[in-house]
């Protein structure tokens, strides 16, 4: 039998009020710092539109196939982010002259602007919240949140 350590990799599992707390302290985190793009002016983009933008704004001319792999989403989901994002006028999909069948995303100049004042106005949130804290609680908070993400099981 495991012991809770070997299952977790720390000393001990959280406890039910850890979980509670943690609950209570993201929850208040979304409603304070997701809000971001509320303000806008127009409908906001959903989270799938929004990294969609971004993946395309890292990675010029890639294909639906290659954001849907890295979203780890369904080809459809990104099929109709797409469509969405083409019809906003903030992206735009190009044919490749050595395989016609093939799309290529690009982002208009409008959404190449959306994508800069996105990073901007988060970029501020982030600065703003580790401005709370002193250096090494800066340090030791980001270091957290990374074993968090690339955790994999």
């Amino acid at each position: 039998m495991l012991k809770p350590d070997a299952l977790c990799g720390c000393m001990t599992l959280p406890t039910d009020d850890q979980v509670a707390s943690l609950r209570t302290a993201l929850d208040t985190f979304t409603r304070r710092y997701k809000l971001v793009d509320a303000g806008k002016p127009g409908k906001a983009l959903n989270e799938v539109d929004i990294q969609t933008l971004l993946y395309v704004a890292d990675h010029p001319s890639c294909g639906p196939t290659d954001v849907a792999r890295f979203l780890d989403v369904a080809i459809t989901t990104i099929s109709s982010a797409t469509d969405r994002l083409v019809k906003r006028g903030l992206l735009a999909r190009h044919r490749p002259e050595g395989n016609r069948r093939a799309v290529a995303l690009v982002l208009t100049a409008q959404g190449e602007a959306h994508v800069a004042a996105h990073s901007q106005a988060h970029g501020n949130l982030y600065r703003m919240m580790l401005e709370r804290l002193s250096p090494e609680e800066r340090d030791g908070f980001i270091d957290m949140i990374t074993k968090i993400v690339y955790h994999d099981d």
